[in-house]
């Protein structure tokens, strides 16, 4: 945890009391003491410092001073094929880690239609894995996120519009024969360019699917032999994606 990440109905003017799991990170794992300070933001806000006041119990309670905006959102989408549950909190937090603006979760012929009915999904409830890859990012922006339970609705009436601006499109595939450098070579303009990058299930996306992305122009690209799980496939590729930004 880089970051105490507050909501802002926790403040009490410039004050905030905290116990439970940000509380006990600050006592057990910062060894902080009282007139530390400590980085913060406020989810959706500033960053800034807490001044621990009081420290009694399990309660600890910080002066907060907010001065400085967060990073800006990366330029970058993700189209993700639902993985089983437990890894897809994973996923968030790694994948809002590295830093992208939306994530949308789809359906592909490979995911078991059970991982839509799970308590995470049913409940849109993200918010506390979304919120781990924050506070280890040091960042307070929440990325937008969308639940699509049919594939062909999201890849051709939903996907044309969001594409409209995107000329950078990307599509992680076992079978691509070619590496995300060459699939993305001369889709460049700028180091902010948008982009958006399609990571199917474990088993990898149909034929079926692969064509339909590719009519809407996704360039099909694979990491090379080795078949990675997605929980290693999502932080690997964004970080292709992120180095290729800085080429430009």
């Amino acid at each position: 945890m880089n970051l105490i990440l507050l909501h802002p109905r926790e403040l009490t003017g410039q004050h905030v009391t905290l116990t439970g799991r940000r509380a006990e990170h600050i006592r057990k794992i910062l060894r902080a003491t009282i007139g530390d300070n400590l980085r913060v933001g406020i989810l959706g806000g500033l960053l800034g410092t807490g001044c621990i006041r009081e420290m009694i119990g399990n309660t600890v309670v910080l002066q907060v001073h907010l001065t400085t905006e967060p990073p800006p959102f990366p330029p970058t989408g993700l189209i993700l094929a639902v993985p089983r549950p437990i890894m897809l909190k994973r996923v968030l937090a790694q994948a809002v880690s590295m830093g992208v603006s939306r994530i949308f979760l789809i359906n592909a012929n490979r995911v078991e239609k059970s991982f839509f009915s799970s308590t995470l999904i049913q409940n849109n409830d993200f918010t506390e894995p979304l919120c781990l890859g924050l506070e280890q990012a040091m960042d307070t922006r929440l990325p937008e996120i969308s639940v699509h339970p049919r594939f062909r609705p999201f890849v051709e009436d939903f996907l044309p519009e969001l594409l409209r601006e995107c000329p950078v499109r990307l599509l992680a595939h076992p079978e691509g024969n070619q590496t995300i450098a060459q699939a993305g070579k001369g889709l460049w303009g700028q180091p902010g360019q948008r982009a958006i990058l399609a990571i199917g299930p474990e088993g990898g996306w149909v034929d079926f699917e692969v064509q339909r992305f590719k009519e809407q122009g996704f360039m099909p690209f694979s990491l090379g032999a080795r078949i990675l799980r997605v929980d290693t496939a999502v932080p690997a590729l964004l970080a292709q994606l992120s180095l290729l930004r800085q080429l430009v």
